[in-house]
């Protein structure tokens, strides 16, 4: 089992920036690549931005590229996502969620991934 809980989320201005964290405990952390998937309300969960269990391979949905960042501290049993030049579309409940690396052939397919956390909002207000 792999317990995932996410923090940084808030409410900030169009234009501005947040650094969600998400803490893993319970496994090796690097037999973990790990996602992060956002779901607006009313709307279905979508992936956001995906990492290997190395940081050697990084993947960004079209719509957050050039602005958000994912990076991950094996040391620290942490991946983190930082979220720049935040837009009101940005909003949304922000999940964090880890699948086995051996299984890790569709980064941005939610149900693939095997453990999540319960997520933290992230509100931008235009």
């Amino acid at each position: 089992q792999v317990h995932l809980v996410e923090s940084g989320g808030g409410l900030v201005q169009a234009g501005g920036s947040l650094r969600l964290s998400c803490a893993a405990s319970g496994r090796t952390f690097t037999n973990y690549a790990m996602g992060w998937f956002r779901q607006a309300l009313g709307k279905e969960r979508e992936f956001v931005a995906a990492i290997s269990w190395s940081g050697g391979a990084i993947y960004y949905a079209d719509s957050v590229k050039g602005r958000f960042t994912i990076s991950r501290d094996n040391a620290r049993n942490t991946v983190y996502l930082q979220m720049n030049s935040l837009k009101s579309e940005d909003t949304a409940l922000y999940y964090c969620a880890a699948q086995e690396r051996s299984t890790w052939t569709s980064p941005g397919t939610d149900r693939r991934y095997e453990y999540w956390g319960q997520g933290t909002q992230v509100t931008v207000s235009s």
